[in-house]
């Protein structure tokens, strides 16, 4: 048997376990369910917004006149370099873009 078969022998006989995901990967990840839910809705802003600032074909300069912050702040969204950013923050930033930002409840 050759090194190549005795390879896909193995890899037939592993199995691959899937586990369903909760909707929230940082719960998945191990975070707290608050700490969780913070980083996941900061995550939802922030895309949230950089779809707007493709949709209305903005750069970032342009955005971050248009939204009244500094162009670093506009960069950190656009990639994901949230730690900093506050939830009041976010939201206010999507208010001022226009969007509407809604929080659901859910037991």
């Amino acid at each position: 048997m050759s090194r190549w078969e005795d390879r896909r022998d193995r890899t037939k006989k592993a199995r691959t376990r899937v586990t369903p995901g909760s909707g929230n990967v940082f719960l998945d990840f191990g975070f707290p369910p608050h700490e969780a839910t913070v980083m996941l809705l900061r995550c939802e802003l922030a895309e949230a917004l950089s779809k707007w600032m493709t949709r209305e074909g903005l750069p970032q300069a342009q955005a971050a006149k248009h939204l009244g912050v500094v162009q670093s702040r506009i960069s950190e969204i656009a990639f994901n370099k949230l730690d900093e950013l506050s939830l009041d923050y976010l939201v206010g930033l999507s208010a001022k873009a226009g969007l509407t930002v809604a929080v659901k409840f859910a037991a």
